[in-house]
């Protein structure tokens, strides 16, 4: 056996069921690792290792106690993180923002129960921009997220110290949530498989809101088989929840292990952001995925784009909206920010009647984007615009409205099927000379992340890239 952090976190789990290794080896080799590379990569916010080795020490009880392995919980002593948007008991939430730098909330968000009834230990909370609002991470008096595979580059955002913390194997994988890409384009900058499920499918209970019902919470993983797997621990229904998703046939585990059959796939790469240029190496990277599911059998065809202008336009007020999600006193506004600022400031001109028109807007337009591909299995899209960004590209210009201009040519083609409520997936199919990460996004039809998990498990087979490791691992 090799390093402890070069095993999948299903190899990790078959290891310690085996009783080859402990829970505690497990957490205290992802700490030490957590601990030397963290900072350099700004991958955690808060670490909790007293936390995470006394659950460690009550996994190896449960493991020494058990009379029958397969009754124990599926994924007993692995490591991961929680994004630090995400509710923790005990343990501090900032939201990205140093204005909840001292929170800690008392109740934990249903996802980190669930994980937590797998088996998994979380070694601590994973770096976000400030209530999640944009597609790098920088937040305030932390270091910047960056790409373990370049780190004068970002790792990308909402969820980009959970990219950056397992592309550097700190956790075999992480939990992210995903507004408008936040888990596929940290995934996209960082060589990982990141998966955004169907709306409702994992629950975001017990006190999250979110009125546009755009942001879902999925894993970010280096393999599809741990992504899914990890979706089989956090797709547990709970009561409450506004959106709901039937139970798929079949653990979404085994989706990935078999094979997809012929596919009908549509392909396109014509940005819903009419100046947005797409860089050649994204092009490539679409093209190179083009071929190869035809390769493999699969029909590939040119379909349109299915969204437009207006509904790029109404997305980008319910973003401003979104923005005041998270309750500021106003006495404190100041402190925020200037992105922030900028977009709750925006947010704060839009009317009930104007929002509820916007919103409409929307939905008509998820619709018609539904409709429009029903007779393709999957549909095939670059996962982002442009190359992982420099360390400042976004945040370094002093105009918030050009820094949001420059998201959404970053990633134009992410945020639409947060409005549609499709699953969709990104792997990282392709590599720049320099050894810079290249993804392409799968996009299924609602409730299908099973056949995605099982066409991105061929591919996977097909192009392997978990072998790819980035300098310091």
């Amino acid at each position: 056996m090799g390093q402890l952090h070069e095993l999948s976190a299903l190899e990790q789990a078959a290891a310690v069921r085996r009783r080859e290794i402990s829970p505690v080896e497990l957490v205290e080799h992802h700490l030490g690792r957590a601990e030397e590379h963290g900072p350099e990569l700004g991958a955690f916010v808060t670490l909790t290792p007293e936390r995470a080795l006394a659950e460690a020490r009550a996994a190896e009880r449960m493991l020494l106690d058990a009379d029958d392995p397969a009754e124990l919980p599926p994924l007993l002593g692995v490591p991961t993180a929680i994004k630090d948007l995400n509710l923790t008991a005990g343990v501090r939430t900032t939201f990205g923002s140093v204005l909840y730098r001292d929170f800690v909330p008392s109740v934990d968000d249903h996802v980190v129960t669930l994980l937590r009834r797998a088996g998994t230990i979380s070694i601590g909370k994973t770096t976000t921009p400030e209530f999640g609002v944009s597609c790098y991470t920088e937040p305030e008096g932390l270091p910047p997220a960056v790409t373990p595979y370049d780190p004068t580059r970002l790792a990308g955002g909402s969820s980009g110290g959970a990219g950056a913390a397992v592309a550097a194997g700190l956790v075999p994988f992480a939990q992210g949530s995903d507004g408008g890409g936040s888990i596929r384009i940290p995934a996209s900058c960082c060589g990982l498989v990141g998966l955004k499920p169907t709306r409702g499918r994992v629950p975001r209970g017990p006190v999250a809101g979110d009125v546009t019902m755009m942001s879902v919470i999925g894993p970010l993983a280096r393999t599809v088989a741990d992504a899914a797997a990890v979706l089989d621990a956090m797709a547990v229904p709970q009561p409450g929840e506004p959106f709901w998703v039937a139970p798929p046939q079949e653990p979404f585990l085994a989706s990935a292990r078999r094979r997809p059959g012929r596919l009908r796939i549509g392909r396109y790469a014509t940005s819903p952001v009419s100046d947005a240029p797409l860089d050649p190496e994204c092009r490539a990277a679409w093209e190179a995925a083009s071929e190869l599911l035809a390769e493999l059998g699969h029909e590939v065809v040119d379909v349109e784009c299915p969204f437009d202008e207006s509904a790029a336009r109404a997305i980008e007020t319910m973003w401003a909206v979104m923005a005041h999600s998270v309750p500021v006193d106003p006495a404190r506004e100041h402190e925020l920010q200037p992105l922030t600022r900028w977009l709750r400031e925006r947010g704060a001109t839009v009317s009930a009647p104007e929002f509820l028109r916007v919103v409409q807007t929307a939905q008509n337009a998820a619709r018609a984007a539904v409709v429009a591909h029903l007779s393709y299995d999957v549909v095939l899209t670059p996962a982002l615009a442009q190359l992982p960004r420099p360390v400042g590209w976004f945040s370094g210009v002093s105009d918030p409205a050009e820094n949001f201009e420059r998201q959404k040519q970053f990633t134009p083609f992410t945020t639409g099927y947060n409005v549609t409520g499709q699953p969709a997936i990104t792997v990282p199919l392709h590599w720049t000379d320099s050894g810079l990460p290249v993804a392409v996004q799968l996009v299924g039809r609602p409730a299908e992340e099973g056949l995605l998990l099982s066409l991105a498990a061929q591919l996977e087979e097909a192009r392997p890239w978990a072998e790819r490791r980035p300098t310091g691992w």
